[in-house]
């Protein structure tokens, strides 16, 4: 009985079973259900089509999505990569996938002990290595020693491939997304050369508008405002659901497609967003609560204090993590 309650809650009311059934946990519950109309997607977060899977918004209604923008409370931490090594090299790098420096290295793991006692049920990643190894990094921080582990569902032999068989193994477990609509800005043909170069090159003017205008693209490439179309659209169609049924969820991305969904969060003009600037390495953090985002800054030592005053769940989260940790 209450399983069935925490159902119509979660995903509305539940379809007649076929033959075709999707093994799926909500919560600490294990149940079984067919995909035909729950709109389950294989693609954002589950482990093969019998492991562990998460049901998307898209699945609820509207009456009880709106009951979950009032009861559920989520976590967001956004973190740009650390320094790359043509970031070093002062080089537009764009779409390019460079890896992080050492100095990159100790940025994510100083940005994994500033969200160590924050929780993270999901990870979402560009496909670029300098975002992938921030997260990665940041999480061998994390006061939880949960896995991350990234969700392969190019085919169905690379999904049968990456299942997982324990439950224990689960539930110690981060799924990592990665997708490419959260990659940086390509720069088109300015990828590769140095900047400094290129402002003697063109005006640095021109290079000004094609690095800090909302909508002028350099040669080939994307304005802001092409990023924001893709970002923005990604957050709200695959992200957002996942912190409506109350997952807490860290993105790691880069400089333009974050400062796109700040824009969007933080309902900022074209002006504003232009001029926001994040530093690489510095996780930003935000609480959706009753369908609104806040924002709650950096989480780091004795400021943390700020962080768990807005919500008791993170409260209680980081007090269990010092029960189980000592």
């Amino acid at each position: 009985m209450a399983t069935n309650v925490m159902l119509q809650q979660a995903v509305g009311t539940l379809q007649p079973l076929s033959s075709c059934e999707i093994h799926c946990r909500i919560g600490n519950n294990s149940v079984r259900f067919p995909p035909k109309d729950l709109k389950a997607k294989r693609g954002s977060n589950c482990f093969g089509e019998k492991g562990f899977c998460v049901i998307l918004a898209s699945a609820l209604s509207p009456s009880n999505e709106e009951s979950l923008k009032k009861s559920n409370e989520a976590a967001l931490i956004l973190i740009r990569h650390g320094e790359s090594l043509w970031k070093e090299k002062n080089l537009f790098t764009g779409c390019l996938d460079v890896p992080l420096t050492h100095k990159g290295v100790g940025e994510a793991i100083e940005a994994g002990k500033r969200i160590r006692n924050i929780p993270v049920d999901m990870i979402f990643t560009s496909v670029l290595i300098r975002a992938q190894m921030t997260a990665m990094l940041a999480m061998t921080q994390h006061r939880g020693k949960k896995v991350p582990i990234f969700t392969h569902d190019e085919n169905e032999q690379a999904r049968l491939r990456s299942q997982i068989h324990s439950e224990d193994a689960i539930k110690q477990s981060i799924p990592v997304i990665t997708a490419w609509q959260l990659n940086g800005r390509m720069y088109g043909e300015l990828q590769g050369l140095n900047k400094q170069e290129t402002a003697y090159r063109f005006g640095k003017e021109k290079v000004h508008d094609w690095r800090r205008s909302y909508d002028i693209p350099p040669p080939n490439g994307e304005s802001l405002e092409m990023c924001a179309r893709r970002a923005v659209a990604y957050f709200k169609d695959e992200i957002k659901p996942q912190l409506l049924s109350g997952k807490n969820v860290m993105i790691a991305a880069h400089g333009n497609s974050l400062r796109s969904i700040i824009m969007y969060l933080d309902k900022l003009t074209t002006q504003e967003v232009i001029s926001l600037e994040l530093s690489t390495g510095i996780p930003m953090l935000y609480i959706f609560k009753e369908g609104k985002f806040i924002r709650r800054g950096s989480p780091i030592a004795s400021t943390e204090a700020g962080v768990y005053a807005y919500t008791t769940r993170l409260a209680q989260y980081r007090q269990k993590l010092d029960q189980m940790l000592h």
